[in-house]
């Protein structure tokens, strides 16, 4: 469970996902690798909408009434496989989130980095 103060909080959404999987049998399939494995399938299909834009275009993929519907349901796919995956490897979100962006804060300085794309060291 998040702490009210957390940066995320899918609790529902993690309870909803078990629920649903717990009620067509599918924990069996669930594994860490099937979940990832499907995780980065859905992340090919999101990709797929944007390949071969012109950088104008990829702007309005999620506007545009050719491909906005597809966008809002792979970005969901998504979200739903990680908060699927953290769930089953009882992985806390909102932990690691902010863990995270702490480490990035600490690797990339702003004033050192504003502007710039280039990676800092490892």
């Amino acid at each position: 469970m998040n702490a009210p103060d957390s940066m995320i909080d899918v609790t529902r959404l993690e309870q909803a996902l078990a629920q649903f999987a717990r009620d067509r049998d599918w924990d069996q399939f669930h594994s860490p690798r099937n979940l990832v494995m499907a995780l980065t399938g859905e992340v090919g299909e999101l990709n797929e909408l944007f390949q071969w834009l012109p950088e104008a275009a990829a702007w309005d993929v999620a506007r545009s009434p050719d491909t906005a519907q597809a966008v809002r349901d792979e970005l969901a796919d998504v979200l739903m496989y990680l908060v699927r995956l953290a769930s089953v490897l009882k992985v806390d979100l909102s932990q690691a989130v902010t863990d995270k962006l702490a480490k990035n804060a600490e690797k990339y300085p702003a004033d050192l980095v504003r502007g710039s794309s280039k990676k800092q060291g490892g």
